[in-house]
């Protein structure tokens, strides 16, 4: 496969995190940086959450929830419980597992440490050897503007209202005065960089916060690493979550060729599932045609050493 140097992947929660982990289980730990969305961040109970953060770092630590998808392996739910008996908000599920890591961070950013110390100290306690890199120390909140005029924090429309809004459009607030992580910046610089994968994540909620960031698109397009993109669209489907319906409710047509058109200034490559393999001859830059569904840990493997098979040849 020929990568022995530096390796960054952009991600959002769930569906990047399976790729995330293929990559982790391929690579070195060490060749590995994982770029993370801090957009769906928020306060809950007095408590600053990052709900991509943590799938990512839960997912390489091997303690995901993987039947629910979210949260910490056999987590226990005596809080929640007992906020519900006394009454309190129980839409957005706190486990006890996690509550201890929402705690500490939020106790750790009132010390004054910034979110990739927190972030570094998060994996050394969890034992991930791979980089995990928030996209910046400061805060940016994405917004839902739904067609009847709410503008609504992502997690209320995603968790609260289970994605029943139709989508107008996303506002990254806080983004054009926030600074990219310096970590990126010089990762990006870095000659020992030698590929760059966007994950297959939520394009308007999940990649996009990252490029809104004053400086880190122009630095992604600078970097002499090839980018190369893996469809979060399936045979006209989203694997997981609401993409496919925010794309038909921007009118975006519900196909990977859109995502591959929405990423194009950046990128060197393109990846697409077996089952779109009649779409490769409509792209505009190389494709690569091969299984994107990732359902079992082998999946994961597979399509990482494919993707990076497929980077090295763009080199």
């Amino acid at each position: 496969m020929g990568f022995e140097k530096k390796v960054l992947c952009l991600s959002g929660g769930i569906g990047g995190a399976k790729l995330a982990l293929g990559l982790y289980r391929t690579l070195k730990p060490s060749q590995l940086s994982i770029l993370s969305n801090t957009g769906d961040d928020f306060e809950h109970f007095g408590l600053h959450i990052s709900p991509d953060l943590d799938t990512v770092m839960y997912t390489l630590a091997g303690e995901s929830n993987i039947e629910q998808g979210w949260g910490r392996a056999n987590e226990t739910w005596t809080f929640m419980e007992q906020m519900r008996r006394l009454g309190g908000n129980s839409w957005f599920n706190l486990g006890d597992g996690d509550l201890a890591i929402h705690m500490r961070r939020t106790q750790m950013l009132a010390e004054g440490k910034s979110l990739q110390a927190i972030a570094n100290e998060f994996c050394h306690h969890l034992g991930v050897n791979a980089t995990l890199l928030p996209m910046s120390n400061d805060p940016v909140r994405t917004r839902v503007t739904t067609g009847e005029g709410e503008d609504l924090m992502f997690q209320h429309y995603l968790v609260r209202d289970m994605a029943e809004h139709v989508v107008q459009s996303f506002n990254y607030v806080g983004a054009a005065e926030a600074q990219a992580n310096p970590e990126l910046l010089a990762l990006l610089q870095d000659p020992d960089l030698e590929a760059i994968i966007i994950c297959p994540s939520n394009p308007y909620v999940s990649i996009d916060p990252i490029l809104a960031v004053p400086g880190v698109r122009d630095a992604l397009k600078a970097c002499q690493a090839p980018i190369v993109a893996v469809s979060p669209i399936v045979g006209g489907q989203a694997i997981k979550g609401p993409l496919a319906k925010m794309m038909s409710e921007l009118q975006v047509p519900v196909k990977a060729l859109s995502i591959a058109e929405y990423y194009d200034d950046l990128l060197a490559g393109f990846v697409l599932d077996t089952s779109d393999a009649e779409l490769a001859a409509d792209l505009q830059m190389p494709g690569l045609v091969t299984n994107t569904v990732m359902l079992s840990l082998q999946d994961r493997e597979t399509l990482a050493q494919t993707v990076l098979e497929f980077t090295s040849g763009l080199r």
